[in-house]
């Protein structure tokens, strides 16, 4: 027997017969670790194993209630044995990054300090390209009050990952860290930027105390630390006269932070990472002199980088609409949704300042994506649904000033346009304007953007929210179909738009057939129409209320559904996605197999791999693998080399997913 179990065999934490199923235990994991193809998942087992093994002795430990005494090889045999475990894992798989992870993970969590260090530097040397590394290390140093280290692991990991949005975010991190506990350092110690007697006050305090509060790199969580003497940074810092009141004054007023941002700027000027900066300082605990300098700093170079960036325009904008006075965590609405907005003279003032920043952008802009920020802003401050409800007056002011820019810049952007009639409308209902102005900029606006299928929708959903007459509606409907484009990636939503759930059955399949005629002469759009057509021929045959399982299955509605198929064969032009979709449909509604086989007959001609290969799926599934195997046979023979590849890697795939399923 070993000495670590018969250790603790004599200390009665575990008994012998419970320590001959670890031995039959762990050879069972060692045999299976020296096959000829070892995986790292029998590695990761093994050291499972044992983290739950010691988990048990220490828990029994602690029920025994073992009186403490010197240390012997079972207290600490089972953590080394994890160690090992995972030493000849790495030997096997030097490029698994996630492996190296665990192990560093491993070795913070038993307290080994040493052993983080080196396989942190190990890692580092084979993986300089992986940020996770740099910033365990980094941490770890933190954690030991080591902020230069932490600092050069971090410089050295942003040379080598200078495109990583993480790694420069966890850089300013470290740095809003570094000036928060020296801001707290000083504090304890009484030192600000008037004192002269500072370093002896330092000696006082060190000499009687040797703690002080430092700052966790995790969220700025405040925790004890050990003054170092030897850390000739902070006594640099700490030093008395106007040189050290200044550089403390400095450091305090974000200069080194400042600095570290504007080097991520310049190496990645990305909206990601100004995004990702503007959360982190938002939400980290600083004093609010701090964070709004460093907001201040973050916003110029967001205006000066991505001036006309649609999210770093809502990034600008938000600022003004949100609370400052919040001192321990201030974000975003866009990074944080519980954030609070002004109120009262401050909401109305904060509207005003931003809505007037947005107009000054869009006059040095013909960008749609621009113009759509601001269409959101006048939705988000205007709409009754909205969160925020303002006033009538507010509502009244923003939607003046929308008014306002389209007519002043003669702007025929659709997503404004949409966005006005989408307002008057509202106001018509709530009775502060009149319906008919109302309809009347709708026709207007359509006519200025004909071909633009959001205004049409604006101005369709207008007439129906006020009550236009159906006939009226159901003409400006047959325009906006005529004149909307079919390069509008929404312009199958104005086909179908007049499409409604309340339709009597029949009524909606005579609408949709007409549609179909109507769109022939553009295969793309005929298919998307075809598609819907498809779901609503489905629904509409499916529902509960009107058909139970068993008439579903009967000759009846099968010879229905076989009628349909034909009428639909003969009468449109099917694609293979449109067979795709009826199958989908009908082998989700548990249809019956022949209607399912006569679909892939329509289907296989115009798709026969993954036609065939959906097929034999649900025979497979369906109990019928014999006939599923012959099917792939058979259909291999009708198509090429490489299709036949394609066809097999498919149907492996598929048997193995049925089978772990099963």
């Amino acid at each position: 027997m070993l000495d670590e179990l018969k250790d603790l065999v004599d200390k009665k934490v575990f008994t012998v017969a419970e320590t001959k199923q670890i031995m039959k235990q762990r050879s069972t994991f060692e045999a299976a670790l020296v096959r000829r193809v070892a995986k790292k998942a029998d590695f990761l087992r093994y050291a499972s194993y044992e983290m739950g093994l010691e988990h048990l002795r220490r828990k029994r430990v602690e029920r025994l209630k073992i009186p403490k005494a010197p240390v012997t090889v079972s207290d600490f045999a089972l953590v080394r044995r994890q160690f090992h475990i995972f030493e000849r894992a790495l030997k096997r798989f030097k490029s698994d990054v996630g492996l190296w992870i665990e192990y560093i993970q491993l070795a913070k969590k038993e307290g080994a300090r040493s052993l983080v260090g080196r396989i942190t530097a190990r890692a580092l040397q084979l993986h300089p390209n992986a940020p996770s590394l740099y910033i365990l290390a980094a941490s770890h140093e933190l954690a030991h009050l080591s902020p230069s280290t932490a600092r050069s692991l971090l410089q050295r990991g942003v040379r080598f990952n200078s495109d990583n949005v993480g790694m420069w975010t966890e850089y300013v991190k470290m740095e809003l860290g570094f000036v928060e506990s020296l801001r707290r350092r000083w504090d304890v110690l009484g030192i600000n930027g008037e004192l002269k007697n500072g370093s002896q006050k330092i000696k006082a305090v060190v000499s009687e105390n040797d703690h002080f509060l430092d700052v966790d790199m995790d969220g700025g969580i405040a925790s004890a630390g050990v003054v170092e003497a030897r850390d000739t940074e902070w006594e640099r810092l700490d030093q008395e006269g106007d040189e050290g009141a200044a550089a403390r004054k400095q450091i305090l007023d974000g200069v080194i932070i400042k600095a570290v941002i504007d080097s991520a700027v310049q190496a990645l000027p990305q909206i990601e990472l100004f995004e990702s900066l503007n959360q982190l300082i938002t939400a980290y605990p600083s004093t609010p002199t701090l964070r709004e300098s460093l907001i201040s700093h973050l916003d110029g170079l967001l205006r000066s980088t991505l001036p006309q960036h649609p999210r770093a325009i809502k990034i600008l904008y938000t600022r003004l609409l949100t609370s400052s006075s919040d001192s321990a965590s201030q974000a975003s609405s866009s990074s944080n949704p519980n954030v609070e907005t002004l109120q009262g003279r401050a909401l109305i003032e904060g509207v005003r300042r931003a809505n007037e920043l947005l107009i000054s952008i869009m006059s040095d802009t013909q960008e749609e994506s621009v113009y759509q920020v601001y269409a959101q802003f006048a939705l988000d401050w205007s709409q009754q649904e909205s969160v925020i409800n303002p006033d009538d007056n507010l509502k009244l002011y923003v939607l003046s000033s929308l008014q306002a820019l389209i007519h002043r810049q003669k702007s025929n952007s659709p997503s404004l346009l949409c966005a006005h009639i989408k307002l008057v409308t509202e106001a018509a209902r709530r009775g502060s304007i009149e319906p008919a102005k109302a309809l009347n900029t709708a026709r207007r606006y359509t006519s200025r953007a004909p071909e633009s299928a959001a205004v049409w929708i604006g101005r369709l959903t207008a007439m129906k929210a006020l009550n236009e007459d159906l006939d009226a509606v159901g003409k400006v409907w047959r325009e906006a179909r005529r004149s909307v484009s079919l390069k509008d990636e929404n312009v199958v939503h104005v086909w179908t738009w007049g499409m409604s759930e309340d339709m009597e059955h029949d009524v909606r399949l005579r609408v949709y057939e007409d549609l179909l005629n109507e769109s022939v002469g553009d295969p793309s759009l005929h298919e998307q129409v075809l598609l819907e057509y498809v779901t609503a021929v489905q629904k509409s045959r499916c529902k509960p209320s009107e058909l139970n399982s068993d008439q579903v299955a009967n000759e009846p509605a099968k010879a229905l559904k076989l009628q349909n198929l034909r009428h639909m064969q003969s009468r449109f032009i099917n694609t293979g996605k449109v067979w795709q979709k009826m199958f989908q449909l009908e082998a989700e509604e548990k249809g019956d197999a022949i209607v399912l086989k006569e679909i892939y007959e329509l289907w296989r001609k115009a798709n026969v791999l993954e036609a065939t290969i959906a097929w034999a799926e649900w025979l497979l599934k369906n109990g019928k693998g014999k006939e599923a195997s012959g099917l792939i046979v058979r259909s291999k023979g009708s198509v090429g080399q490489k299709e036949q590849e394609e066809m097999e890697t498919e149907w492996v795939r598929v048997m193995e997913q049925i089978g772990c399923a099963r």
